[in-house]
This record gives structure tokens, sequence and C-alpha cells, in this order.
């Protein structure tokens, strides 16, 4: 509620007294034909994502029957977001989770997690379900091996839907008065689609659900033809699935469209770049199709789709250059050598290096703060050593009477470097990786950067 003599929000009681009423904002600088277009900002509940929502429902709905007691266990299986949110709703209500999460997931989701105290369990996410190290299978063991333990189970759990249905769906109806001819979805465990459907279904009954699908899953195909075949993977977090969970209700979908992760994510740093939202992948995926159901219309439409998180959990990932490159998505020019697995180039700044007149101190604050073992030694572009921690501690525990961390790194580095021109072939690389080295590039006496042996096992993935 918002005070009447200032317009602004009253105090609230606690954290979760901010979930919901989310603000509603027209995008004002992205092409979308005919229509206009309108995202509900759900990166604004405090948990930073709409999965806040259920959180409160499903804890709420199991106290209200008895199935979670005071001071109980919460287990649930998440790709991140709705763990957050039920780290949110049982840290302040007094609960212990236990949360099992596909190992795709991102670093800062799990941080945040076991900052907030948080058992996070990491599993497989090259598996599907009926695996054992499948993380809904996992979860559910987990749940059955704990006494008085709740199995959170969101793809099941009716008071998923139910929070969208009696939350999201009239808070979206009442901001746009009444008048929405679609709503663009994704399906991670079907949540938003059937509950934001149903209430749409029996309040607007013209407008269309539509389903925003990464390409991989099989929810795009399961709504055209009501059959699907096997899954792929994707990198898009927390929508796409192998499976048809429980919770989608798919005869609501009007339309789907397939979504390449490039795409996704290409479209999440154009929205940063052009109406300042910082959102996560699946956002991405929600607004390229947005986008693209805009511009197919030939007449003017009202749509609405959700930024579903706040991208600032995926600072590392989507908005990093260097894992862009990583994953193929940085249209870099590609050469038929080693320049082509450089991942981290040392003059665009990706290489951790230091310099032969820098101290041994600053070569270790390096090495820490990076969790680096080796640092390329760099003398204005040329390679002339490398630093690693056996060298700094020799050293460091020199005699008495030396120095320490305040010699230079030039006197302690190895001289002696094998380095590859960036002509050589990739077939050059294991008599490297086979003396328990990285590789070091170099075009002449530039230096380019390093190859691990993970960008080598990266770039046979992507050429694959």
């Amino acid at each position: 509620m918002n005070d009447p003599k200032t317009g602004l929000p009253s105090i609230a009681g606690s954290a979760l007294d901010l979930i919901g009423r989310t603000p509603m904002m027209e995008v004002k600088n992205l092409d979308t034909g005919p229509c206009r277009l309108f995202l509900k900002l759900e990166n604004q509940n405090p948990g930073g994502s709409i999965k806040d929502r259920v959180a409160r429902a499903m804890i709420e709905a199991a106290e209200a029957d008895g199935r979670l007691k005071p001071g109980g266990t919460i287990i649930e299986a998440t790709a991140g977001n709705t763990g957050l949110g039920l780290a949110q709703v049982a840290t302040l209500k007094g609960y212990k989770l236990i949360l099992i999460v596909p190992d795709k997931m991102a670093r800062e989701k799990i941080l945040h997690l076991r900052a907030m105290g948080v058992d996070v369990r990491l599993t497989r996410s090259d598996v599907g379900k009926g695996h054992p190290e499948y993380y809904q299978d996992m979860a559910q063991s987990l749940a059955q091996s704990i006494p008085g333990a709740l199995y959170a189970n969101q793809f099941e759990n009716p008071a998923n839907p139910h929070a969208h249905e009696t939350t999201t769906g009239p808070e979206i109806l009442a901001q746009m008065d009444g008048d929405i001819d679609a709503i663009v979805v994704g399906v991670g465990s079907g949540g938003t689609l059937t509950g934001v459907g149903r209430y749409m279904k029996a309040n607007s009954p013209k407008t269309q659900m539509v389903l925003a699908d990464p390409v991989g899953s099989i929810l795009r195909d399961y709504v055209e033809t009501g059959s699907f075949g096997e899954a792929g993977s994707w990198i898009v977090e927390g929508i796409g699935e192998d499976f048809i969970p429980d919770n989608a209700q798919m005869d609501l979908v009007s339309k789907a469209y397939s979504i390449s992760d490039r795409e996704s994510v290409d479209t999440a740093r154009l929205l940063l770049k052009k109406e300042g939202i910082l959102a996560g992948s699946s956002s991405g995926c929600l607004l390229a199709a947005a986008l693209k159901y805009c511009r197919e219309q030939t007449e003017p439409k009202r749509v609405v789709t959700l930024v579903c998180d706040t991208g600032s959990k995926y600072l590392t990932k989507m908005f990093n250059d260097f894992w862009l490159a990583a994953h193929g998505f940085d249209g870099r020019e590609l050469h038929g050598d080693l320049r082509d697995l450089i991942a981290k180039r040392y003059a665009e700044g990706g290489v951790i290096a230091i310099g032969p007149d820098d101290t041994l101190l600053t070569a270790y604050n390096r090495m820490r703060s990076s969790d680096i073992s080796q640092l390329p030694v760099v003398d204005s572009g040329r390679l002339v050593g490398i630093l690693d921690e056996s060298d700094l501690l020799a050293a460091v525990e020199a005699g008495d009477e030396a120095p320490r961390f305040k010699t230079l790194v030039g006197a302690a580095m190895t001289r002696a470097v094998n380095t590859l021109q960036a002509h050589q072939s990739i077939d050059d690389l294991p008599e490297v990786f086979d003396r328990d080295e990285v590789a070091l590039v170099v075009e002449g006496e530039e230096f380019l950067g390093v190859i691990t042996r993970v960008d080598l096992i990266n770039h046979l993935r992507l050429s694959a």
C-alpha cells in the first residue's frame, strides 16, 4: 500500500511484505512493430525474481495444512531462483533449507544462497528425469530420508500456480487497465503459465498466452504437435524442460517460439543498453519471443512479458565478454589455428599477468584474488617469463636477510618458457598439456594469451 500523503510505499514489516505488487513499464527503445510492449518487473521482488511469490505461497500452504512444523527442514530442486525465494522466506521463518541444483547454475546464485546459510548441493545438468543424479530425483530421495522434511516440489505443488492466479495475474490485468492482447511467458515449473493463464481465461478471455522456449527444450514441439522427442541442451537458466511438468497446463498456450541461447543472451544485453533494465537469461528469451510476436502482427496489440529476475546474478556469465567468447557468442573471426582457442586475450585485458618490475607481494595478491597458481610475466607486450607458486615460495623462503615479498618478480620468475606460435596447429597442444603446462601463445614476439585444457575441451565441444 502507498502512503496517501506522499504516494510512496508505506513502511514494510519485513522483506516478505515486499513480495509482489511489482511495477510495469513500457518498452520505448526497441522495435515492437505495430504493438505496444510492456514489461512486468519481477526483478523488483526482494529476492530478485518472480519465484519469491511461489516460495512464499508454498511455505505458507505447508504451514497451514501442517506439513511444515516450526524449525522444520525444506528441500527443493531448483535452477536457482526458486531456491533464492525459498531462502528469503525460510530464513525469516526459521526453517532449514537444503537445495539440489544443477551444475550449470550461475555462480552468483550459489554464493547468494550460501551467504544466507543454505545447504546447497550440486548435481549433474546433463542427465534427465529418472536418473538418480537428476536434480528433482535427488531432492525427492533426500526428502524421503529425513523425517518430517518438506519436499517443496514446485513442479507439482498446486500452491505454485495458485500464487500467480491470485497475485501476478490480477496485478497485470489491473496495471494494463483490463486491456491485454497477449502475455509472453516461459515454462520451468509451469506455475506462471498456468496461474496467469487461468486468471486471464476467466477474466480476460481475449488474452493469448504465448510461450518462449529455449532451443533444446521439448515444450514448443509439444505445443505444436502434441508430442516430443529427446531434449537437447541449453544455457538459459530457469525455463525450458525435457518433460511436461504437472503444473504446466500446456493447453493454455496459443502460440510458441523457440529462442536460441545466443538470441536470448543478445536480447538481454540489448535490454540493458536500450532500456536500462538488467535482466537474466530467461528474461532475454521471453523478450526475444515477445519482440517476434509483436513484429509479426498486422494491427496494434498490447503485449506483456516478464523480467523474471535480475541480471546481477549473471554478471560472470552472459554479461561477461570472455564467457561469451567461450560459448562462441562473440562473433569473432576464426583463423583455423591456435588463435581460435584463446578465450581470454592479453591485449583485451583478459589475462591476469604481472610485470618484471612488480613485487612478489603484487604477484601474490593477484594470484589470490583470481584463484590462479601462475602468472605470465609481460614487459611491453612481450612474454619474458612465468611466475608460479613454487617460484614465489622459493623466493620468500630465502635467507633471513632477504627482502621477501619486496623482491621484484624479474628476480624470481622462470625465464625459460615454452611458447607456441599462433599459426601452429591444435595438434601441438597435447604435448604441452602432457608436461602439465598451459599453452602460452605468441605471434612473433607479441604475447597473445593462454590456452588451457578447458579451452581445448570447450573448442572441441563447440566444433562437435
